[in-house]
């Protein structure tokens, strides 16, 4: 049974945030900054009531009798209780005899075209443990996106008006980047367990130091890059944000109609219709803030009964990144051109490519992870550099109005393989 070191993590960057937003809002309070306060706390007390609504929905104390948990958990203390309660039971596991096991079946990652499936015996205790770890893992992901990411936002915002970085702003800034790239990559194993549930997966630290440094990359650019613009161009940050956030919260939706799925019911027996379409707002929500900072590894698909797209599609991924590295090169241009004398101490072309080189390199780390650090790339029907290379034949139609039409099929067919190659790792055969 591993050690819960990824559940302490979790509650260490939670407490850390809480503790150091509450300061700040009190130092913003004792200033007159009314405004600064505010805004502090709502992007600290949000997040954790949202932490506590998961927590109890995951582990479906609504239905049981454990009044004092929830009452914890109305109080804002349900990680702390969680986690206690996960290290009681990783202490104690292995001095009690477990009298009832489950045999779980897992395959192993192919050899020669082969895989092997085995078998483990999986006690209560690893069981519950395992509840804990997924819980953990999803709040991670809603305290990042939907905290800490804006957090991180408005303090940097601050920064840039009052041209100056106090202590707690600057560890609370810290802090904030710290939880947003774990919860990214939080997300990005999520995704892969989920993706390849039928196999045995092992993340190897070197997978582990590639998404941290692809997360790190990408989400400091993209502050970075919506603050400079927010404050030279402040009327226009808004449509910018709306524009970002209502695209990614309606996707999802839009492909649910299209595909004409009846509405899932499957969520929980015991939601109604009403409180059903209230989760699938709360999941697409969170879904549009992660995709307004980064690319989410977790693609949700509505119609699917799992709510998750299993496939892995390079197509989307590559027109993602290169639209938002358009979209990042033009605000931070725009910002450019727009300065003010706030930055006349700055070097602004040295600013302005060291951002773009920035996203360059979190694009750059991607394709490591993908092509040589992923756990399950022998699953894969193709490489991400197979994938991308398909998808930049776009532009050559563009500029090649006259293609015969066979060309045309092909690549649409490439493409259309390219998005089912999820499916087809699932042909493998089985060695007895």
């Amino acid at each position: 049974m591993r050690f819960p070191s990824s559940i302490f993590v979790s509650v260490s960057l939670f407490t850390a945030e809480t503790t150091a937003a509450l300061y700040l809002s009190s130092t913003y309070r004792s200033g007159g900054d009314k405004i600064w306060q505010g805004l502090t706390l709502l992007f600290a007390l949000v997040p954790s009531v949202m932490v506590q609504f998961t927590l109890t929905f995951i582990h479906r104390d609504l239905s049981r009798d454990r009044p004092l948990v929830l009452l914890l958990h109305i109080l804002q203390l349900g990680p702390f209780v969680r986690c206690l309660e996960a290290f009681f039971i990783y202490g104690y596991a292995s001095s009690i005899e477990e009298p009832y096991v489950s045999i779980t079946r897992k395959r192993q990652m192919p050899k020669d075209g082969l895989t092997e499936e085995t078998e483990k015996e999986v006690g209560q205790a690893e069981g519950k443990l395992f509840t804990h770890r997924a819980a953990f893992a999803r709040t991670s992901v809603i305290q990042a996106f939907l905290g800490s990411a804006p957090q991180l936002t408005l303090q940097l915002y601050i920064c840039v008006l009052q041209q100056y970085i106090s202590v707690g702003r600057g560890t609370l800034m810290i802090v904030s980047l710290l939880s947003i790239v774990y919860g990214a990559l939080r997300c990005n194993i999520l995704a892969i367990k989920i993706k390849y549930d039928d196999y045995e997966v092992e993340v190897k630290p070197a997978a582990y130091l590639c998404i941290f440094l692809w997360r790190s990359f990408e989400i400091a650019t993209r502050v970075v890059v919506l603050v400079l613009f927010s404050s030279v161009l402040q009327i226009w940050i808004l449509p910018v944000v709306l524009l970002n956030f209502f695209i990614f919260f309606f996707y999802p939706w839009i492909l649910f109609w299209q595909s004409k799925s009846p509405f899932p019911e499957n969520i929980e027996k015991t939601l109604t219709r009403v409180g059903t379409t209230i989760v699938l707002c709360l999941l697409t929500f969170l879904y549009a803030g992660i995709n307004m900072f980064c690319w989410s590894a977790v693609q949700l698909k509505l119609s699917d009964p799992d709510l998750i797209n299993k496939s892995q599609n390079w197509y989307l991924m590559a027109v993602y990144y290169m639209l938002r590295f358009i979209e990042n090169a033009t605000l931070i241009l725009l910002w450019y051109v727009f300065q003010t004398d706030v930055y006349q101490y700055v070097c602004t072309p040295l600013l302005v490519l060291q951002l773009l080189i920035g996203y360059s390199i979190a694009i750059f780390f991607m394709l490591v992870f993908y092509q040589f650090c992923h756990p399950c790339k022998k699953l894969f029907s193709s490489s991400i550099t197979q994938g991308l290379w398909a998808c930049s034949h776009i532009f050559c139609l563009l500029c090649k109005p006259r293609l015969p039409p066979s060309s045309t099929a092909d690549f649409a067919n490439d493409t259309l393989n390219e998005s089912q190659n999820g499916k087809t790792s699932q042909s493998l055969s089985v060695n007895p």
